[in-house]
């Protein structure tokens, strides 16, 4: 490692990875923050506290038993104490009882209700006859019935009350009767037509799955990397220890003087913005006249436990800016941050424009993709974020020195189960049906680590503490906020987005105190970015500009007021950033300014 990399003097973890040779940058520079946090008041944890609670995490898949019943038992004891809910629940319970009596009869059929038919496990016709009729209306009564139990209950802590009732969800989605061979009329219907066919031909999906061999990581892939998906051409002009810095070949004879600098997230492989050809974004914007520089991060392994939060912001935005900057000439930068990748550039953001901060290069503006700046609302991922459930999650990651994968990709689908698990496992398992595979299953498959400290630290300040959006933030030692934005922001939520709700996302309108643009796009957290022009059934919400100073007016006032357009949202975000360059196009600045590394994808990309 060359000696003058900006990690190898400051933190010795770092020091141990083996990297190519990197350029060195010393301009932005701030000091190393404290280590990591281990317990409460920063001080290390005892390691046989660490102990102990890694090996009941194991256990229990990283949930925190004590958070959990310390849920059940706030809400518990205030039902115990509310008279008057007990007596709704019991006239409830009076009212389905005798709506389900008449389905339990051999001879009874019905009707799927409005509330189950609103739910795709329902809809086939099977589920109108006996006894069908009869198991599809009570789960959807112990629904019902549950959701009427968690919810109302004086006294209960909100969190809690949520923890509750999204696990008595997960639980009854568990005995939900399309889950199950003999209960599904689908199913049943499906074995008979094929003559058994679709029963063996889900035992050998089940079989290929559980011997560690999945549709998507086979021998011969349908999509591989460098192939078949992140084909853009471009060259990888900066390397440091986190990150590789694309520049990608332009494809018109002149160019927005402005570059593009696009940082994902870190727990997500660049190529999400680069799928194939017909769905890149990276492509498209080229295509347009831009130049596209794209951050790959790269999948850190034990021996970068100790990177945090500011490694994270220097290496991949304040470094990436500088070389921007470098290579085309001191021109402003239009940069783009998705996810997580968005909320740290914020912060970046929020330093360059203060004035407080060592600046790498100037902002053109800054664009947001579902990405939150306020975590007050997080939606159901805040579940798993508490200070007893984030103890235990130190545990799991204190061993091995990170967060695996897998674990991170079993969180999100814990959060939406009934379409990523459950439904799957009917369809695979019990149909025999499987999903043709396409790039965009291909990329969520190729999972990422975190590094211990810097998860710590960014579900700690961001997630738990809110410290951007109430000003505790500090880079370089000084506080910043996004209010310290000055570059006009063009932002864009999803209407569906698990992991970052746009009601949440929209949150941007109380902090940035400069321009901003909001785009609600259809589709959820990467279907809805990931949204072509061409793709059928996109659309997306607009409103008229809204000049700065104009009056605050809440999301679902937004909404109401806007106007939904058909189509992707790229054109619309490509004549946004096209307004905010300058008119005249310019030649194509050389590839990395004379200095080239590597072929793209690069290196980073490929780690497994």
């Amino acid at each position: 490692m060359n000696d003058m990399s900006p990690l190898s003097a400051r933190s010795p973890a770092a020091a141990k990875v083996a990297t190519a040779p990197v350029e060195p940058v010393v301009s932005f520079v701030p000091p190393a923050r404290s280590v990591c946090y281990m317990s409460e008041g920063g001080k290390p944890a005892n390691q046989l506290d660490l102990i102990l609670q890694s090996a009941i995490a194991k256990m229990t898949g990283g949930v925190s038993p004590i958070a959990m019943s310390l849920a059940f038992q706030d809400w518990l004891l205030h039902l115990a104490a509310s008279p008057g809910k007990q007596l709704e629940l019991l006239e409830l319970a009076r009212r389905q009882a005798l709506d389900w009596a008449p389905l339990a009869r051999p001879d009874a059929s019905a009707e799927v209700p409005a509330e189950a038919s609103a739910d795709t496990r329902f809809t086939a016709d099977g589920w109108n006859n006996w006894p069908f009729s009869a198991m599809s209306r009570s789960f959807v009564h112990a629904q019902q019935f549950w959701q009427q139990a968690t919810s109302g209950v004086r006294g209960v802590e909100p969190h809690h009350r949520d923890v509750v009732d999204f696990t008595a969800r997960q639980l009854l989605d568990i005995y939900s009767p399309s889950n199950y061979f003999w209960t599904n009329p689908e199913v049943l219907r499906q074995a008979v037509a094929s003559k058994g066919q679709s029963v063996l031909s889900g035992w050998t999906n089940y079989l290929h799955d559980v011997s560690g061999k999945t549709a998507l990581k086979d021998e011969n892939p349908a999509y591989l990397v460098g192939r078949d998906v992140a084909i853009t051409p471009g060259k990888v002009v900066y390397r440091n220890e986190l990150v590789e810095l694309i520049q990608y070949a332009p494809q018109t004879p002149g160019v927005y003087r402005e570059p593009v600098l696009v940082v994902p997230s870190w727990i997500m492989k660049y190529y999400i913005l680069d799928l194939s050809p017909h769905n890149s974004m990276v492509r498209y914007l080229v295509e347009q006249g831009h130049t596209v520089f794209m951050v790959s991060w790269r999948n850190p392994g034990a021996a970068d436990r100790d990177l945090g939060m500011d490694d994270y912001l220097r290496c991949g935005v304040m470094y990436p800016l500088q070389e921007v900057n470098r290579i085309c000439g001191g021109v402003p930068v239009h940069a783009a941050g998705y996810c997580l990748g968005g909320t740290l550039l914020s912060i970046g953001a929020a330093a360059i424009d203060s004035g407080r901060h060592d600046a790498p290069a100037k902002l053109a503006s800054v664009t947001l993709l579902a990405a939150q700046t306020d975590f007050t609302d997080p939606g159901e991922l805040g579940l798993f974020i508490d200070d007893s459930e984030l103890a235990f999650l130190d545990a799991v990651m204190w061993k091995n020195g990170y967060l695996d994968g897998t674990q991170m990709a079993g969180s999100f689908q814990l959060l939406n189960s009934r379409d990523l698990v459950w439904s799957r496992i009917m369809r695979e398992y019990l149909l025999g049906q499987r999903s043709v595979p396409n790039d965009l299953m291909a990329w969520n498959a190729d999972t990422t680590r975190m590094p211990y400290r810097m998860h710590s630290e960014y579900l700690k300040h961001l997630f738990l503490h809110n410290d951007l959006a109430e000003g505790r933030y500090c880079v370089d030692g000084k506080a910043v906020a996004v209010t310290d934005i000055r570059a006009p922001m063009f932002v864009v939520g999803t209407e569906r987005d698990h992991v970052s709700p746009w009601h949440s996302v929209y949150k941007i309108h109380l902090l940035a105190d400069t321009e901003v643009d909001f785009v609600l796009a259809s589709g959820g957290h990467n279907a809805g970015i990931i949204s072509e022009p061409g793709h059928a059934r996109r659309s997306y919400k607009v409103q008229p500009h809204r000049p700065l100073g104009a009056p605050f007016i809440g999301a679902d006032e937004w909404i109401q007021g806007a106007t939904e357009q058909p189509g992707s949202w790229w054109p619309h975000w490509h004549q946004w950033l096209a307004e905010r360059s300058q008119a005249e196009l310019i030649a194509p600045p050389r590839m990395g300014a004379g200095k080239v590394l590597d072929e793209a994808p690069g290196r980073n990309v490929r780690e497994a």
